[in-house]
């Protein structure tokens, strides 16, 4: 039986070495110190896989190799990587002004990025709140959506629905309104007053479509079957990603998002849209409210907000939610209390105000809806995202999905893997030739697993 872990005060007799707070001096790097987020440390700092430099399309390995970018990093360096605008907006903001508080003081970037941020959305979705991830953003969307029925009079709104096989980061909100079981199994017993959608994805129906699947609609009903067992009296808000992303790429069916967007009207319930992959032009695309059409009534983003280079997010937020915060506080009065150290961090602001011109004047968001069907035609998936589902090896999930990483990552490319799903994300900045590389490296592999 192993010995048990020891916790607090050490037993008498046993001396604890007792490090220096004032000791800065270099140690050798045995890459133990690092708890890596998602990752397999053992099997990883067994077999390390480093990267020490990326440009545009191509990341660069300690050794030396060149290995393709087929995931945007995590779904996020929509401009590619290295980019000469962006650094040069950072070390000149870093030298002029590299922190200011958000409480109660401001600096003129963050007024700056919100107001153009504003421009990118359609409707009403006219004020920004900042935050540093996605993961912040969606807990700041579940607040302001509580927050807000309380301010309307209507403080018994309180029940959030999410979606299962939803991801919407790894706060306690986001995990609880979430429906990744993994995400979730060991955290206890999360937030009360959750409940979940059903997801989409009918493999039998669904198979191989192009573009958003025919069957499945109907699935929206059942946000009617929930207010009928709580009552709408009781329902804040409904989060749904309108692409489903980290869980393996799943399009909404026909129809869907707008049938979600009737129900939620119906019924008084605020309807918001997890954009943190979708957002900045993955769909070809500003937002994804902008391609289906459907306008909620807020929406999280990140990741390609600064295209990577610095932690930065946002939520959007309708005008009538706001005015309903503002009217309700007197004017002297802080209307939510809530908010982080280092939202609209200057830093942060310059990079993104950078990231927004490259998209401009590269036409960014066009140049990936011209190049979307050409990568429909390799992987009959929508705009520039997609992926690969595997059959999982028997007692082994996962397993096919990694060793497929891991042969692609030998052979210059990165992949993205959930489950056995294979996820796809590329940089907008992506030629033909690399959609073709791409594929070649990808079809190899997978032509020898096992």
């Amino acid at each position: 039986m192993p010995a048990p872990i020891k916790l607090g005060h050490q037993p008498s007799g046993e001396i604890m070495s007792t490090p220096s707070a004032t000791n800065f001096e270099p140690t050798p790097n045995n890459l133990e110190s690092f708890w890596m987020p998602f990752t397999a440390n053992r099997q990883f700092k067994a077999k390390p896989r480093l990267f020490v430099s990326a440009e545009n399309m191509h990341y660069t390995t300690i050794e030396g190799r060149k290995v393709l970018d087929s995931t945007a990093g995590l779904w996020c360096c929509n401009a590619g990587h290295g980019r000469k605008k962006i650094v040069e907006a950072v070390s000149k903001q870093i030298a002029n002004l590299d922190y200011a508080p958000a409480f109660q003081m401001g600096h003129p970037m963050a007024f700056q990025l919100a107001s153009r941020l504003s421009q990118l959305m359609p409707g009403d979705l006219d004020h920004v709140f900042f935050t540093n991830s996605g993961s912040e953003s969606v807990d700041t969307a579940l607040k302001i959506a509580i927050a807000y029925h309380r301010a309307k009079g209507q403080g018994t709104r309180q029940r959030l629905i999410g979606r299962e096989r939803g991801y919407h980061g790894v706060g306690f909100g986001g995990i609880s309104v979430g429906g990744i079981v993994s995400n979730r199994k060991v955290f206890g017993s999360l937030l009360n007053g959750v409940d979940h959608l059903p997801h989409t994805f009918n493999l039998k129906e669904q198979a191989f479509s192009r573009g958003l699947p025919a069957w499945g609609a109907h699935l929206a009903d059942e946000l009617e079957r929930l207010v009928t067992l709580h009552d709408a009296s009781n329902i804040a808000a409904v989060i749904v990603e309108p692409v489903a992303g980290s869980t393996g790429v799943l399009m909404p069916p026909q129809g869907y998002l707008q049938k979600l967007r009737q129900i939620c009207d119906k019924h008084g319930i605020l309807l918001i849209f997890d954009e943190v992959i979708t957002g900045f032009g993955r769909l070809g695309k500003g937002f994804a409210t902008e391609y289906f059409g459907v306008q909620p009534d807020m929406v999280t983003a990140a990741k390609g907000l600064t295209s990577g280079t610095i932690p930065m997010g946002c939520v959007f937020v309708r005008k009538g939610i706001y005015d309903a915060f503002m009217d309700n506080a007197a004017e002297n009065m802080i209307e939510l209390f809530h908010g982080y150290t280092y939202s609209a961090h200057p830093v942060a602001c310059a990079a993104a105000l950078a990231t927004l011109d490259i998209y401009k004047e590269e036409d960014l968001f066009n140049r990936a809806n011209d190049l979307a069907p050409y990568w429909e035609d390799a992987l009959h998936n929508l705009g520039m995202i997609g992926a690969v589902e595997l059959e999982p090896i028997p007692g082994k999930p996962t397993a096919r999905a990694f060793d497929a990483f891991l042969k692609c990552y030998e052979k210059g490319l990165l992949i993205r893997t959930t489950g056995d799903i294979i996820a796809m994300s590329p940089p907008l900045i992506a030629e033909k030739s690399h959609i073709d590389q791409i594929f070649d490296i990808l079809s190899g592999v997978l032509k020898t697993l096992d």
